[in-house]
């Protein structure tokens, strides 16, 4: 049975939400724009350079090897040291680095520049679920999670919105293909600057909270953090040789092979498949993430009603893998074919949320910390494989249809092996069995 919320938890849930959520949401929004943008930038880039569809793929890809190399110890200094001014100088060197992305005429600076992003960016998200597990219990934190994974099809549709305006740009005689790194290149060193000021590390520091709010949160998660101790206290190795831990990691790194390689072709899918203007396509690129939004918000929040993780994970992977496997089939038609695009692409946010809130069923503290980066990591290695195999399938086929049936058939792997992790709530079973929460704050 669940803990009962007094008017006091109910005061310090709705105060810590609205303080965080809505700053780290903007946070993840500007990051993944960033991430993402030399998928729109691509409408005309490679053609000016010269580039071919497997030197684009390669070069999304080495975004990715940057980035896996510092997630772990990333995201302990998050959980030992400060998430505040951690993620702060993240996201001031990275803003540094998208603007020189800019600036790439060859393929070996495409190449470069998008490594240098990824060091800058590595290990943002993995310090970003580690910090919200220091202010939200269990009960709550998929619905947390799917507010800031919100972002990611948010960012989908403000990058099309943005894209399409600056494709049509030509200030200063520089192509606006180049200009949408300069602009988006500036918003995360403005906020990486407000975040050293406006984020706090812990609950302890927030002073923004009442006395009674603050004491609240303290000893909830200090219980939870008990029960999962008294289930098994890990280490940070036990937890890397926990068999649900390297399920975790393979389903995660097959759902972002697909996912990744998606993100960063959809707008070219759209393109060759219907003609249509840059600008037209990057609006219709835009529409997945609006699907999305809705999808992961509302699977988050049944998951934290109903208390059950596995399969608000798995079905959306199914459902993504159904959509890209139909679409390998082909279709005459433009419309039906962009139907089961939005579908596959909206849909399959909707398991983001509920696969972070899995971990953190059995881990804490520093465990928890260096799983995070290590099934990001490892899962992020997604983005070098399936951005690289779409090039290289489209340049070897002539068509996009092998690439759909690889986009799908990653999805299906990562919900059958999401389907065979089995996990249990410590915290939720030994209730009972614990010391109320009275007692811990006294002791």
């Amino acid at each position: 049975m669940d803990v009962v919320i007094t008017d006091v938890g109910r005061r310090a849930r709705t105060r810590i939400s609205m303080r965080l959520l809505p700053f780290v949401f903007l946070m993840y929004v500007i990051c993944y724009v960033d991430r993402a943008n030399v998928a729109f930038a691509n409408l005309r880039m490679s053609t000016e350079l010269g580039f071919s569809d497997k030197a684009y793929g390669l070069g999304v890809a080495m975004f990715f090897v940057g980035y896996v190399l510092f997630e772990i110890p990333g995201a302990l200094i998050v959980e030992r040291w400060s998430a505040r001014k951690w993620l702060a100088r993240i996201m001031i060197t990275w803003g540094i680095a998208t603007v020189f992305n800019a600036f790439v005429r060859t393929p070996a600076q495409f190449y470069a520049a998008r490594f240098a992003l990824g060091v800058a960016e590595a290990s943002f998200f993995p310090g970003i679920i580690v910090y919200l597990t220091h202010w939200f219990r269990q009960a709550d934190r998929a619905k947390a999670i799917a507010s800031f994974y919100s972002a990611v099809p948010s960012a989908a549709v403000v990058g099309s919105m943005l894209a399409t305006w600056l494709l049509g740009v030509h200030w200063w005689g520089m192509s606006g293909w180049r200009w949408i790194f300069v602009v988006e290149g500036i918003g995360p060193i403005l906020l990486g600057i407000a975040t050293i000021f406006f984020l706090t590390d812990r609950p302890e520091q927030a002073r923004w909270l009442r006395e009674d709010e603050r004491n609240w949160i303290v000893e909830q998660l200090k219980v939870e953090t008990l029960a999962k101790k008294r289930a098994r206290d890990y280490s940070i190795s036990d937890a890397f040789r926990d068999p649900r831990v390297l399920l975790l990691v393979l389903a995660y790194f097959l759902g972002l092979t697909g996912m990744l390689a998606n993100t960063y072709w959809l707008p070219t899918f759209i393109k060759r498949l219907s003609g249509l203007p840059n600008t037209r396509v990057a609006f219709l690129a835009a529409l997945p993430g609006l699907l999305g939004i809705l999808a992961m918000l509302l699977n988050g929040w049944h998951s934290d009603r109903t208390r059950e993780r596995r399969w608000h994970t798995a079905l959306p992977l199914f459902c993504g893998a159904g959509s890209y496997l139909l679409l390998s089939a082909g279709s005459r038609s433009f419309s039906l074919t962009f139907f089961f695009l939005v579908l596959g692409g909206g849909l399959n946010f909707a398991y983001l949320p509920t696969f972070w809130s899995m971990p953190t069923m059995i881990l804490t503290e520093s465990a928890a910390a260096a799983c995070f980066g290590l099934i990001n990591s490892i899962g992020q290695t997604g983005g070098i494989l399936g951005p690289y195999a779409v090039g290289h399938l489209n340049q070897k086929t002539g068509s996009v249809l092998s690439a759909f049936a690889f986009i799908g058939v990653c999805y299906m792997m990562a919900g059958g092996i999401i389907a065979a992790v089995r996990m249990r709530d410590p915290a939720l079973e030994q209730r009972t069995s614990l010391p109320s929460i009275e007692a811990v704050a006294e002791s």
